[in-house]
């Protein structure tokens, strides 16, 4: 098997499930008991906080975990928006954010309140200057990907996080994708919230985190408790949260390295799908982009159709998010791209990690050779689209 669908999900690493094994038998204590079982799990709870924190250039105190990325996304919007409803109800997004930010966008107009929904260039990127042209005197939220996890870009998130601060904005970003990825210093980007997951970047699945700015006046998301300082009721994943701990230590000990490699491997891969598949379009930009990240559109096929005869090869690939995965629609980010209908139902997403190999992308760029020329020999738009002068080769 040839796993490239790392942005859906990551291998938990081994010494990720060593470090959580005693969590699970030996060091079983509730982290809220008051004797020494307990304290040993409520150290181990404090200790991965600092850990996260540092991180991001966080404090302890502003780290409160979750059960992913999904639930800090929800909590981040639907808590700030009734904290500072006073000032008004008009929040900024974009239109190629993750649907955990979407649908709770959708559920708040549901309930009064305004969405700008921005758009994007043909490379993904938001525009900073049309950001802040948004900005309307009862602007309460602006919440802007780090980086898209369909295509990859990177967005100007210094840029938009300066100019929400100057403006006085709460700013959230969904850093799924990022966290352990690429550095992120959330000081220096004037992040006030942010969104995090463990199993994206060889941590375990169930647990991430939401970063929240001191003096923010966020409720309570989860009612019950008081844990997480009284804002998450509910006992602490402590397992899973050992597990993020180690997963957060793993990856900034080999983050250069590993975005390196997994850089060098992305171009190799792009350059050889371009050189030798024609009519194809690379989706994202292509420098300010996430390093294991490859997204492809090729005309006159369907994803689907090529995920399927991936899979009978031995390969593991997406055409786009797993949270939208078996929906007939197009892909709303390559919409949002400028891409048509036809265009973003034939996508691929392959992503990367340190582990893939050139001998394993020059399998999979035979394979999906293979697969597009097949698939084009019984489409009757492609032999439609050679009949009236197209070159094939090109």
């Amino acid at each position: 098997m040839i796993y490239l669908d790392n942005a859906a999900t990551t291998k938990t690493a081994p010494e990720v499930v060593e470090a959580m094994l005693p969590y699970f038998s030996e060091q079983f204590g509730n982290p809220s008991a008051i004797y020494s079982l307990g304290s040993a799990a409520k150290k181990a709870v404090n200790r991965a906080k600092r850990t996260i924190a540092a991180a991001i250039g966080a404090k302890q105190e502003e780290i409160y975990f979750t059960a992913g990325g999904t639930e800090a996304d929800n909590w981040a919007l639907k808590a700030a928006v009734e904290a500072y409803e006073s000032r008004g109800k008009h929040i900024i997004t974009t239109k190629i954010e993750h649907h955990a930010v979407l649908h709770t966008c959708e559920y708040l107009e549901r309930r009064g309140y305004e969405i700008t929904y921005l758009d994007v260039d043909s490379e993904g990127l938001v525009d900073p200057e049309a950001l802040e042209a948004a900005i309307r005197p009862d602007t309460i939220l602006i919440s802007v990907m780090f980086a898209n996890n369909e295509i990859g870009t990177i967005e100007p998130i210094g840029e938009i996080g300066a100019i929400a601060k100057e403006h006085g904005i709460l700013f959230h970003t969904d850093a799924v994708q990022v966290f352990g990825q690429i550095p992120i210093d959330v000081e220096g980007l004037h992040i006030d919230m942010l969104s995090a997951s463990g199993h994206k970047m060889n941590g375990p699945k169930g647990i991430g985190f939401l970063y929240i700015r001191s003096g923010l006046k966020l409720r309570s998301f989860i009612h019950g408790g008081a844990q997480e300082r009284n804002r998450r009721a509910g006992t602490e994943n402590v397992p899973g949260i050992v597990g993020l701990e180690a997963a957060t230590v793993r990856a900034l000990g080999m983050l250069e390295e590993k975005s390196a490699k997994e850089t060098e491997l992305r171009d190799y891969l792009i350059e050889r799908i371009e050189k030798e598949i024609p009519y194809c379009r690379l989706n994202g930009h292509r420098t300010k982009r996430l390093p294991g990240n490859v997204n492809f559109s090729f005309l006159y096929v369907e994803g689907e159709s090529i995920l399927i005869m991936l899979d009978m090869k031995g390969i593991c690939a997406s055409s786009g998010s797993a949270c939208t995965s078996g929906a007939l629609d197009p892909s709303h980010v390559l919409l949002a791209l400028g891409l048509k209908h036809e265009e973003a139902h034939g996508s691929l997403r392959l992503t990367l990690s340190e582990e893939n190999t050139k001998e394993e992308l020059d399998y999979v760029v035979e394979a999906l050779k293979e697969t597009v020329g097949k698939l084009r020999a019984m489409s009757p738009l492609y032999e439609d689209f050679i009949r009236k002068g197209a070159e094939p080769d090109k």
